[in-house]
């Protein structure tokens, strides 16, 4: 069966590519054919994340084993497609090059049978083109926003402390503590 996937920049601008890509083939195999499919030069590291169905990312799932132990942790190439994607999980998110957060919604839109005469993975259309820079990524905490809880209203009087002398003498400071 061939599996084919929408992979949609993060970004306001409609920016994806429809991807064709054999149902055996692994998540490494889906990050080439999105590497290509975009113009990447391949050279940054990439992770794919799963995600639930409103794209709250769950699990990361890298290229390369980063964990304590070699071998504990299951990369890319550990994952056959359809070990992971399916009628009830449609959904996974890609990031490319961590430094700039290409950022991806990788959506599963069809599993057909395969043609024959076709070599895959293959891009079977393309719109919109990619920025020269990567959108930027607002990062949102969920609940209250966590600096609320520092707010205790300081003013100068709070600060007076501060004042003056500018020596760590009363504070303890020894200069040869070692």
């Amino acid at each position: 069966m061939i599996y084919k996937f929408r992979a949609i920049l993060d970004a306001e601008e409609d920016v994806f590519r429809d991807i064709a890509i054999q149902e055996e083939d692994t998540l490494e195999d889906l990050h080439n054919a999105i590497v290509n499919a975009f113009g990447f030069d391949g050279l940054e590291v990439a992770s794919f994340y799963t995600c639930d169905d409103q794209w709250n990312q769950e699990d990361e799932i890298p290229m390369f084993d980063t964990g304590d132990v070699a071998g504990e942790q299951k990369i890319m190439s550990d994952y056959a497609l359809n070990q992971l994607l399916g009628k009830d999980q449609t959904k996974i998110i890609y990031v490319y090059d961590f430094i700039n957060m290409w950022t991806f919604l990788v959506e599963l839109a069809a599993v057909e049978e395969e043609e024959i005469s076709v070599i895959y993975p293959n891009l079977l259309f393309s719109h919109g083109e990619l920025p020269t820079i990567a959108p930027e990524k607002e990062f949102e905490a969920e609940g209250e926003d966590f600096y609320s809880e520092f707010e205790d209203d300081l003013d100068e009087e709070d600060l007076d402390m501060f004042s003056g002398d500018d020596s760590f003498e009363d504070f303890g400071f020894e200069e040869n503590w070692n």
